[in-house]
């Protein structure tokens, strides 16, 4: 919930109406606003509607008009406005818009501006799935939507609703378009993963699965995030050594890539493996001072292992392992199912631009790093 009232007091704050459908059971967020563009779209759109103020129903009646006339166009910067300007009440006119600009002959159409990103930015905004999906399935908006970004954008929202069965529908879409040349876009991948891990059904961990393994055997290289929901979904679903797999090539330098292969390694037994992950923390010298710790379930897991096995040497240096952990506060109850699904920010990396330098399209700005 207060994610949600952030969102509506950040809405109401630029002077905008609220998201028509305001959740009001526990939503989580994977993509933060600002990661998809939707915070730049606001600000677009607080500007639009103050110069728009005095005559925006009558702009908006004028589009509905254009709409149903045929012999009218709807132009670049009638449909700019208009998707600035938008309120649930203007979903329809605006899905007839998205079509007939896109259907309508194109040999006086000298700009360059993509739509798709913004479009789905606004969907987004006004919490609407159902016409995100019609509009991007739509036979007539053929080439709309293709970019990645917008990709990222209508399946977080479907995400959001926890719509994973119709997130794994539009990924099958977006594999058969393949953008940029690309069969598993990064950032879409995190978010099916993610559904799956949230569904955790014997269906949606085979998915998972077959997903994961079509990416390995064409070289496809996961996000950190897509490599940490599949092996926490892997944990959820009795498979550790799926997890470890999952993890191989990442360093334990990482909390949760940490804390996943301590849990793996004692659920498959192999606790002269997993005790030195535990001790190597101690010896941390950050000079940044950072905390290297441990989730109070993995040193759980670690224990019921080490208890199974009763092995003494394995017990005496548990426990004194334990034991200079808890000593440093390296031990804390944070759980992994929190840490795998929680926000993604995303922060563009900006050097210097030049003053009144135009600012480059979203999808070539955000060179970003994951931060799970």
């Amino acid at each position: 919930m207060n994610i949600i009232m952030k969102t509506v007091s950040r809405n109401y704050n630029v002077g905008l109406s609220p998201i028509r459908n305001i959740h009001i059971t526990k939503v989580q967020y994977l993509y933060s606003q600002s990661a998809l563009g939707v915070d730049s779209y606001l600000n677009t759109r607080k500007k639009i509607k103050e110069q728009f103020a005095q005559f925006s129903e009558n702009f908006k009646t004028k589009m509905n008009d254009f709409v149903q006339n045929p012999n009218h166009m709807i132009f670049t910067e009638d449909l700019k406005n208009m998707v600035h300007m938008a309120e649930p009440s203007d979903l329809n006119v605006m899905l007839e818009m998205i079509k007939k600009f896109n259907t309508q002959k194109t040999e006086f159409r000298f700009g360059s501006f993509v739509f798709g990103p913004v479009v789905m930015r606004m969907f987004y905004f006004l919490d609407a799935p159902l016409e995100a999906i019609k509009s991007f399935e739509d036979p007539a908006n053929d080439g709309f939507y293709d970019q990645l970004i917008t990709y990222q954008i209508l399946l977080d929202l479907l995400y959001n609703h926890a719509m994973y069965e119709e997130m794994y529908k539009i990924f099958a879409k977006i594999q058969e378009r393949q953008v940029n040349m690309t069969k598993y876009p990064k950032y879409p991948v995190v978010l099916v993963l993610a559904a799956c891990y949230k569904q955790n059904s014997v269906q949606s961990y085979e998915y998972a699965k077959k997903l994961w393994n079509e990416m390995m055997q064409v070289g496809s290289i996961p996000l950190r995030r897509a490599c940490t929901l599949m092996a926490a979904l892997a944990l959820k679903n009795n498979e550790p050594h799926v997890a470890l797999e999952c993890v191989a090539l990442q360093t334990p330098h990482y909390l949760t890539i940490r804390n996943i292969k301590v849990m793996a390694l004692s659920k498959i037994e192999r606790i002269d493996d997993a005790l030195p992950i535990l001790r190597g923390v101690l010896d941390v010298d950050s000079p940044k001072m950072e905390k290297h710790t441990f989730f109070e379930e993995t040193i759980s897991i670690v224990k019921e292992a080490v208890n199974k096995s009763n092995n003494k040497d394995y017990a005496k240096e548990f426990t004194d392992v334990e034991k200079a952990l808890r000593d440093r506060g390296l031990v804390d109850s944070q759980t992994l199912d929190k840490l795998v699904t929680s926000e993604i920010i995303l922060s563009p990396k900006v050097k210097n631009p030049v003053r009144g330098m135009p600012r480059m399209p979203f999808g070539q700005r955000q060179k970003t790093r994951n931060m799970s």
